[in-house]
Order: C-alpha cells, then structure tokens, then sequence
C-alpha cells in the first residue's frame, strides 16, 4: 500500500490520537464536518482526528507485516476507532491514501471541526436546561441556581454537590461534604458521581445496579439526540433531532458515556471544558466509562444496559409505533412471505 504520509510523523506524534489536540481555525463547511459532529457524540468524542488518521494510515502499513496484538492496548484502541471512521464514511480510506500527507492533515481537521462544534453546541444548549431537571417544578431553591451562571454549580451548592459526589462517599456526612467543597478531597474522573446511577440511589455490593440509568440521563440524552421538546411525553419539535439527521435507530455505548461527561460538566462549577482541566477531569471521566462500556468481560451486563437505553429512546418513537394498514399491498407481501416460510419450515 502505498501513502504520501512520511513515517516521521510517528515519531512526532508524541500523544496518543485519542486526546484533544490543539484547537483549529473554522474552515468552510463540508460533509466530512457533519460527519464529525455525529462521530464525535456516538463513537469517539474527545480524539486528536488529525493524528488519528495519520497513525492510522502508517498503522496499515505496518499490519501487513504484523498482528494487531503486537501494538499496546492503547494502539489497539486507537485502530479501533480509525477503523469504524473508515467503515462510518464510504471511500474515506481511498481518498486518505491518494492524498498528501496536507490532504490527510485537512480531512482530519474538517472532521475535528464538526466533533468540536457538536460538544460545544452541547455543552451550551445543556447549561441552562439541566437546572430545570434537578429542581423539582414549583420548588424554590435557597441559595438558587441560576440558569445561566455556574458559579454556584458543583460542591457549592448542595444540590448538584449532592449529585457530583463520588457514589462511594457519603454526600450527607459533614466532614466528606466539608472537604469536598474546600477541595481537600480531590474527585479523579474515575470516581463516578452519583447523578449517573437511578434514583441516585448506590449499591456498594452490586455497583452495575441502576448504573448510567438515571432519569437525568435520559432528559439529557433526548435533548441533544432526539430534540429539547422530546423531554417531554410529547416530542413538539418540527425539526428532525440529529439522531434522524444521521439515519441512528440504536443508542451506542460511547453516545451514553458522551451524554453522561456533558451532564457531568454542566452541573460542575468549571465554566469552560478543556482538556487540561484537572479540576473537572472530564477526559478520565469519559475513558473510564468507554472502559467499562468496552470490557469485553462485562459484555452482558453492558447489552442489558444497551437494551434498557434503546428502550427509553427509540422505542416510543413513531418508526416503533408503525403498523401495516390492513388488506394494504405491503401487508398482503408480508402475510404472503410469512406463509411460504411457515410451509418451508413444515416441509423440512
């Protein structure tokens, strides 16, 4: 196979692709940015996309030559996700082979480009509403919350403290609660809050019990996939939400972790998301669930959960609720393929 990407690049890519990079000017729209947007929300959210596509391109090169086993886990995950871009965007790996070294560079971009502007647009869009979410209707909330400020967000307030404490500690006790506001105790992003299991309600003796089931997820989840209104029992939108957009009819594991670090991050104090943010840790976070969500050993009880998802959102949508008009032609093509396998299968 041959490629204009110099093997240099290798060795200065330094960090792994599948970290924020540097941010990018905006350039002009393409499809590769739209692409980026919805790859970004359901496979890989927080990823160096130029340096993915050019350690993936090298990393084919040496495959014809090795095994995948041969490269760290680290590598391997990283050519997992190179590859389901490749697989999400037809004639992708044609156009990244022909191409210069700059033409793999800007592909890469574009597709940054689209990822970012969706967290960004997110992250915005989810500030004010998850107030709405926590407090109760009617309630009135001392000292409050406003929608537009996150001053008063995270340990501060006793609210979302509540929901941000990690779920092994005890957000009632005093002296956790003291130190987590002065910050004596430090939250790594692989301690899970609270808000991501149902009924913030925490089982140290069966930890995967209501995990990332909660009712905060859902709301968050149908607010940026299926649209704000479709909170509600009945969806009032008259735009088709980005899951439409994009042809998705299944929830995927990486698009809860994504929903749950942008939930996490809009009841926290921290005003900007940034990778280099280790007060919010939102990286970790996210790596820490895409590990659990992607432990092939927790395979079962990560289907189940995946069920339960699909369940909540796509299930009441109106594709789901369809039914055949009857005496219709397609019924009559369905009843009449149903019969020929019921005789096939007598007969064999």
């Amino acid at each position: 196979m041959t490629t204009n990407v110099s093997s240099n690049e290798s060795r200065k890519r330094g960090s792994s692709a599948l970290q924020l990079g540097p941010r990018k000017k905006a350039m002009k729209s393409d499809p590769l940015v739209s692409h980026g947007r919805h790859f970004g929300r359901t496979v890989f959210a927080l990823c160096n996309y130029p340096s993915l596509l050019v350690n993936g391109i090298l990393r084919l090169e040496q495959l014809e030559d090795a095994s995948i086993e041969d490269f760290s886990a680290e590598e391997r995950r990283e050519h997992l996700v190179f590859t389901k871009l490749l697989d999400s965007y037809p004639g992708l790996l044609d156009r990244l082979r022909e191409g210069s070294e700059e033409e793999v560079l800007h592909v890469g971009e574009l597709i940054g480009k689209g990822a970012s502007s969706a967290r960004g647009e997110d992250t915005k869009s989810l500030k004010p509403v998850v107030i709405d979410w926590i407090v109760p209707a009617g309630d009135v909330v001392v000292p409050p919350l406003p929608r537009n400020s996150k001053i008063t967000r995270g340990f501060n307030h006793p609210l979302t403290g509540r929901l941000l404490c990690p779920a092994e500690l005890d957000w009632n006790d005093p002296e956790t609660k003291q130190k987590l506001q002065s910050g004596e105790i430090a939250v790594s992003g692989d301690q899970w809050p609270l808000f991501l299991y149902a009924n913030e309600a925490y089982d140290p003796d069966d930890p995967w019990n209501g995990l990332l089931r909660s009712r905060l997820l859902i709301n968050a989840f149908r607010h940026v996939f299926t649209s704000p209104s479709s909170v509600e029992k009945e969806p009032k939108a008259t735009r088709a939400g980005n899951a439409r957009l994009h042809g998705m009819t299944a929830v995927t594991a990486p698009s809860v972790a994504y929903i749950a670090t942008q939930v996490r991050f809009a009841i926290c104090s921290s005003s900007v998301f940034s990778r280099t943010d280790t007060t919010t840790d939102s990286e970790t976070f996210y790596h820490s669930l895409l590990d659990l969500l992607e432990d092939t050993d927790e395979r079962r009880e990560v289907q189940d959960l995946m069920v339960w998802w699909n369940r909540q959102i796509f299930l009441t949508s109106s594709a789901t609720k369809r039914s055949l008009t009857a005496n219709s032609a397609l019924s009559k093509i369905r009843q009449k393929r149903a019969a020929l396998k019921d005789a096939n299968a007598t007969t064999s």
